[in-house]
């Protein structure tokens, strides 16, 4: 059941990053401005945030696997259409028709794996779940700089095609069959709530994608987005902590010291990774002169490095719990980050790659823990209100992260030009990247430890009932 949801999510991630080495071909092959072009990415990632509150209603209406199903169908089908786009408007459109799929798939993947797994082993799983997020930011570039450098960008969209019939038959042959029992009362879709949610995060993630380096986070294009997004999601807040039930997310499950910790964890982890992911190519192509392909080489020592930690990391969660965890890997991402703070035109790219990897192996880590521990303590029917927040929490991180540091970045290299300048603006970014890692390290105490273990079994009433109370 894992490597059938861990394969059916790599499509969704690998279509967030593979299309950004692609969009000079495609800004000539469409005759299109990179203004236009740029919407094929954010266009996707705006479509993934729109779904994303609906995973959980439809999983109750129809059953996980039928969801599943239904989304790898909507997936290949808009793929199938996007290597088949005429124009700039129409791969936008299709790139949507992507996005609203993979926005329900990837807190699916996490509820279905969490709930077949009951509360046992949560460090394992996550090791397990956290390959898509692992793989994806770094394979993705590679990838698609390999298939560019074999065919066209239409085959970026090809590809998926017969990986998509793959990961539908895995689903039909391998997910239990949940459908709701004939008769059970359906679940009402709130959709006040998903009039305002829905919306509210998409112009959020708009407002921070328009960020540039001139007018940071002043410029009326951000300014606006950005409110409108804020008061959407307070208005959703305001009304779904005033329902007893239906609301599309619960947000009373911030009252759980795991899902509130893990949140708050997962928006500064995803500041880290997807901010630094962008400085990180930038700086092998804009000072060092490498192609897209050869930046995306570079980096794969830190994917290979997130990937080693996996393991690891699930071991040890297991035993002694997410926040120690936690605490050692935020800090070695902090740490691991400063050498790049130092970094010239001439720095040893052999010491470049190994300081990637030890970042990897912590970044790895600093994801499994706080995803996992969102989950301690839950009944079945909360996982997926926690999967939703965990999820939006990183993903708004993310483009947090991005827009700072690209203010950062442009205001610190201003009209640079020499290889020693850029570098030296870089520095600045990535020092920048450590502060705001670092702060994650004393809020991993928010973490739960290590549970403790129930009291053995006993006769008598008042015994059975203290064990019970420690169970939960």
């Amino acid at each position: 059941m894992a490597i059938t949801l861990v394969v059916g999510a790599l499509g969704v991630v690998f279509d967030t990053t593979i299309i950004s080495v692609a969009l000079n071909d495609l800004t000539q092959d469409l005759d299109a401005p990179l203004s236009t072009i740029q919407w094929v990415g954010t266009g996707y990632m705006l479509a993934v945030f729109l779904t994303i509150p609906l995973a959980g209603w439809a999983q109750s209406r129809i059953g996980g696997r039928r969801l599943w199903i239904t989304a790898l169908g909507g997936f290949l089908v808009c793929s199938s259409l996007s290597a088949l786009a005429w124009n700039a408007g129409s791969l936008i459109v299709f790139r949507l028709g992507q996005g609203l799929a993979g926005g329900i798939m990837m807190p699916l993947m996490y509820t279905l794996l969490m709930q077949a797994a009951k509360g046992r082993d949560i460090g394992k799983v996550m090791a397990v779940i956290t390959v898509p997020t692992a793989l994806g930011p770094v394979l993705g570039p590679v990838l698609g700089g390999l298939i560019l450098h074999l065919a066209d960008w239409r085959w970026l969209f090809v590809v998926n095609i017969p990986f998509c019939l793959l990961r539908i038959r895995l689903a039909r042959r391998e997910l239990p069959d949940d459908r709701p029992a004939p008769g059970r009362p359906r679940a009402r879709l709130d959709v006040v709530g998903l009039l305002l949610l829905s919306p509210g995060s998409a112009a959020l993630l708009y407002g921070l994608s328009r960020v540039d380096g001139t007018t940071g986070f002043a410029d009326v294009r951000v300014l606006v987005p950005l409110l409108a997004g804020l008061a959407l999601i307070g208005g959703f807040t305001v009304r779904a902590l005033t329902r007893d039930t239906g609301a599309l997310v619960d947000v009373r499950m911030f009252r759980h010291r795991s899902v509130a910790g893990s949140s708050t964890l997962l928006f500064l982890g995803g500041i880290s990774l997807f901010g630094s992911m962008m400085l990180l190519p930038l700086y092998f192509q804009s000072v060092r002169g490498a192609t897209p392909l050869g930046a995306g080489l570079l980096l794969i020592p830190q994917g290979v490095g997130a990937l080693a930690a996996r393991g690891l990391a699930g071991r040890y969660m297991d035993r002694v719990g997410p926040r120690a965890v936690a605490l050692v890997a935020f800090a070695f991402v902090a740490v691991s980050t400063v050498p790049f703070a130092f970094v010239t035109a001439d720095t040893s790219e052999l010491l470049l790659m190994a300081a990637l990897f030890v970042r990897g192996v912590a970044l790895g880590a600093a994801m499994i823990a706080p995803m996992g521990a969102a989950f301690v303590g839950l009944a079945h029917e909360e996982i997926p209100d926690a999967g939703m927040i965990t999820r939006v929490a990183q993903q708004i991180g993310g483009a947090v992260g991005v827009a700072v540091l690209l203010v950062v970045l442009q205001r610190n290299i201003g009209a640079a030009h020499t290889p020693s300048a850029l570098a030296t603006g870089f520095g600045h970014a990535f020092w920048w990247a450590a502060a705001l890692t670092a702060c994650a390290v004393p809020l991993c105490l928010l973490l739960p430890g290590l549970p403790e273990p129930a009291a053995p079994a006993d006769d008598t009433a008042e015994n059975s009932e203290n064990t019970g109370a420690t169970a939960r």
